[in-house]
This record gives structure tokens, sequence and C-alpha cells, in this order.
């Protein structure tokens, strides 16, 4: 524990600005997981698009605040971004069968 008031106060900071850190990242994470799952349900554009308005934004903000790293925010919106595009969970194809090596 801190002795002095100045460490005493340093600690009460970091505590509150961890919580605060981590309810944004967790805030981030399940509007990220709802996205997906409309986009998987396949709902309504409009409402999918306004949900990545706001991921975009909410990333946008963190990473500013510097929360998440900025290539972060960017990687997470690109992905979101990519899998919107593609509709979704891909169907699982089946490989061809690659013909084996004569020996």
């Amino acid at each position: 524990m801190p002795i002095k008031k100045q460490s005493k106060k340093a600690l009460r900071q970091s505590i509150k600005r961890a919580e605060y850190n981590l309810k944004i990242k967790q805030d981030l994470k399940t509007l990220i997981k709802k996205i997906r799952q409309a986009i998987d349900a396949k709902q309504a554009k409009d409402k999918i698009e306004e949900m990545l308005k706001q991921a975009q934004k909410s990333l946008d903000k963190a990473a500013q605040k510097k929360i998440i790293k900025k290539n972060t925010g960017a990687r997470r919106m690109s992905r979101l971004m990519a899998y919107y595009k593609k509709g979704g969970k891909a169907e699982v194809k089946a490989e061809a069968k690659k013909p084996e090596k004569e020996k």
C-alpha cells in the first residue's frame, strides 16, 4: 500500500481509469458481437449499417483516447467490414482432394 498522500491519490486515479477503460473495452466487444450476430441473422441492411457507423465511431473514439491502439481499432473495423461484405459466416466448402504424389 502507498504511504505518501500523493501515492494514495495516484492509486485512486489509476483504479478509476482502469475501470473506465475496461468498461469501454467491454462495450466495444459486445457491440462487435451484436453486429456479427445481426449479419449472421441476415437482419435489415439499414439496421446493420447504422450499427457499423456506431462501431466506427466507438472504435475511433477509443483509439483517440488511447484505450486501444490506433491500428487495433482500424484492424477491428476492417475485419468487421469484410465480414459484412462477405455476408457472414462462410459456408464450409468441401476441399478438393489433392492428387497424391507419385513415389
